[in-house]
């Protein structure tokens, strides 16, 4: 009996021995990894913002594409609260998903406000500025959204204007292939460049309808047509643009902008 118990003891030791051993070097390896990781996410980003925009072309090196953003991206802070540029913290390294989940750093949305189904939206917001020769060509807007299985993130690029599209693309959702993941696709991002965000007054006037849009449709400038067989991820991404081109978004911000007072 004596010997059974020191066998069943050694047997958990060994165990036990190895397990911590195992943990050592997966949490080694986490530790190590990360700072590639946080690289990657962040090149992965860059890269978003670049084809948004418009630069460089497809299947570019992660050289040319941290080239590019030094040369043509100027990220900016903007405190949504007052709707102008903020230099509170460093707009590169600024990471407003996180603030998003800090009760000091964002506010939670009624239900009647969170039309994006985002809960919590943060006080202070990354854009991003395509400048040549010193002037604004394009403003590069951080959004976000609920659609059917998941949150989209994207971006949404404006000509300086702030009102004509020159692209709308996501690069992080969960969305059903083939229907909601449609998203993706060239062909329907292909229908957002020229469309107008805003109507007459300055309201987010943007919509996602059925039954396809051409040139007689009614308002044409602002309505685009939604994706085959996923209606709710479409009504998804009309919200969400809602959401953020209003004035719990974007919406004093931009006009602060055409007002020359951001």
């Amino acid at each position: 009996m004596s010997s059974q118990k020191e066998s069943i003891a050694r047997t958990l030791t060994v165990a036990l021995l190895v397990c911590l051993v195992c943990s050592v070097f997966v949490a080694g390896a986490a530790v190590s990894l990360r700072p590639i990781q946080q690289e990657n996410r962040q090149l992965d980003q860059q890269r978003s913002i670049l084809a948004i925009a418009g630069i460089g072309e497809a299947g570019m090196s992660a050289r040319r594409v941290k080239e590019l953003y030094r040369e043509r991206i100027v990220p900016r802070l903007v405190d949504l609260e007052t709707g102008k540029f903020s230099d509170e913290l460093d707009a590169e390294t600024y990471n407003g998903l996180a603030a998003a989940k800090d009760p000091q750093m964002s506010k939670a949305l009624t239900s009647a406000q969170d039309i994006a189904s985002i809960k919590r939206r943060e006080r202070l917001k990354t854009v991003y500025l395509v400048e040549r020769d010193g002037k604004l060509e394009t403003l590069i807007l951080p959004v976000r959204g609920y659609g059917l299985w998941s949150t989209l993130y994207g971006f949404l690029a404006v000509e300086a204007d702030y009102n004509t599209v020159v692209g709308l693309g996501f690069y992080q959702h969960g969305e059903t292939p083939g229907l909601g993941g449609e998203v993706d696709n060239p062909r329907w991002r292909a229908l957002w460049p020229g469309k107008q965000l805003f109507d007459a007054n300055g309201k987010p006037a943007i919509e996602i309808v059925k039954g396809g849009v051409d040139a007689q449709t009614p308002n044409a400038q602002h309505k685009v047509d939604a994706i085959a067989g996923a209606t709710l991820t479409s009504d998804g991404v009309e919200n969400l643009l809602q959401f953020w081109l209003g004035e719990n978004g974007y919406g004093s911000f931009i006009a602060n902008l055409r007002a020359g007072e951001a």
